[in-house]
């Protein structure tokens, strides 16, 4: 039985009492949220790991990609991504490889891990796809569904599937050109599977038998935004609110047969769109979890993408996203190594923790005020405690005191809230 069974039936796990304590929020808001599917619980029942919640009420969480590819397939290096992750304070972690013994480097992560694991089961089927040498269009629908349940019976707490890629919208998005086409790896191969076979999705067509596997683990669906938009013109378009609409729809449905789900989102978004698109999610789903890639809102910062992502993520998450995807300084460009999936997750918190004092998340503004309070004492153990990220701030503080002084570095002898505190202000 998934969570949301167990709650109708009023069986209530042990860890619904840790998380109304973690996120000061009470049991029966919590029970209703889960039932109603505006908060998941994501937790397969093979899996040993924290659980993780998303949803309506609770601080935004940050998840950070880690995978092999063709060409770096060291499942080592991996691992260590997600220690990165980890240290720099994720709350899940996705493992998206597409190189190497997919099976081996899937149930090393699944055992490594400590926090919530997601994958993308397409990406296997892609890849042994190609590796017997076959098309895509050959892919048997059996083969989609067998390795779905491959990865949940391991215990994969959430999975993301392309359901919303139709024929309906490709038809859509064939009559209005976009400048980047289709980005998202799930949603090209379900798009050349569809045009290529001149059939529906299987995974539309067949949305009882994804359920029900579902339903057997209690794994999260993370519907997929196989049409999201890899450039800010291509944002917002008629396909992508189409699938935006169907998505909605399917989660309704999931959550009406006792199974957890999200919706995924962009992307590539402009600023001033991003608020607009949020509400319209929460508004067609019934304020189901929302679960989105920054969004980036510029095309031209690759290097720097960490930053665009979390600009946009800031406006999502005080709009109302649930899950932020991190994106480090390496997207577009390479694969991120360990410094860069650090960066990435302090980035996103950054975002998720601002978008939290702005929807009023219990507790999010009163570490800010605890943080201004040590600075107005010049209390550097206090600030060190409550910053985001408190090894940087030992690190950048010795640089400049080897020996601690009650000063900051700016200002120095001249500190401004040292002399105001003189006369009482």
């Amino acid at each position: 039985m998934t969570i949301i069974e167990y709650l109708k039936q009023k069986i209530y796990p042990k860890h619904l009492e840790t998380i109304c304590g973690e996120e000061k929020i009470s049991k029966e808001t919590l029970i209703k949220n889960i039932i109603s599917g505006k908060i998941v619980v994501s937790k397969n029942i093979n899996s040993k790991r924290k659980y993780i919640a998303i949803g309506k009420g609770l601080k935004t969480k940050v998840n950070a990609n880690i995978g092999t590819s063709p060409d770096s397939m060291n499942l080592r290096q991996e691992l260590k991504k997600i220690d990165a992750a980890i240290k720099a304070g994720a709350d899940a972690v996705m493992d998206l490889s597409t190189g190497g013994d997919l099976d081996k480097i899937r149930k090393e992560v699944l055992e490594y891990s400590t926090i919530a694991v997601g994958t993308v089961p397409i990406y296997q089927v892609i890849c042994d796809t190609v590796f017997k040498q076959k098309e895509i269009k050959d892919v048997a629908v059996n083969e989609i569904f067998e390795v779905i349940e491959k990865h949940a019976e391991d215990g994969v707490d959430f999975i993301t599937v392309h359901c919303g890629v139709t024929k309906k919208n490709l038809k859509i998005l064939k009559n209005k050109k976009r400048i980047c086409g289709i980005v998202s790896r799930g949603g090209s191969f379900m798009a050349e599977w569809i045009v290529k076979n001149n059939k529906e999705n299987p995974l539309y067509e067949n949305y009882e038998r994804l359920l029900k596997i579902a339903r057997k683990y209690d794994v999260t669906l993370s519907l997929g935004d196989g049409l999201r938009p890899g450039a800010i013109v291509d944002a917002n378009d008629e396909a992508q609110i189409d699938e935006l609409k169907t998505l909605a729809e399917l989660a309704t449905i999931a959550n009406r047969e006792g199974v957890q789900v999200m919706l995924e989102g962009p992307g590539h978004m402009p600023l001033n769109e991003i608020e607009q698109h949020i509400k319209l999610e929460k508004r067609i789903s019934d304020e189901k979890p929302f679960y989105l890639l920054g969004p980036l809102v510029t095309d031209i910062a690759a290097g720097y993408d960490h930053i665009t992502s979390a600009i946009g993520a800031a406006i999502a998450a005080a709009s109302g996203a649930d899950f932020i995807c991190y994106v480090t300084p390496a997207e577009h460009l390479r694969l991120p190594d360990e410094k860069d999936v650090y960066e990435g997750v302090i980035s996103a918190r950054i975002a998720a923790h601002a978008g939290d004092i702005v929807k009023g998340v219990p507790g999010a503004k009163e570490i800010d005020i605890e943080m201004s309070k040590a600075r107005k004492k010049l209390d550097w153990k206090r600030q060190i405690m409550f910053a985001l990220d408190p090894k940087k701030v030992k690190i950048e503080r010795r640089k400049f005191f080897p020996k601690e002084k009650d000063v900051c570095s700016m200002c120095g002898t001249f500190c401004a809230m040292k002399e105001s505190s003189k006369i009482g202000i």
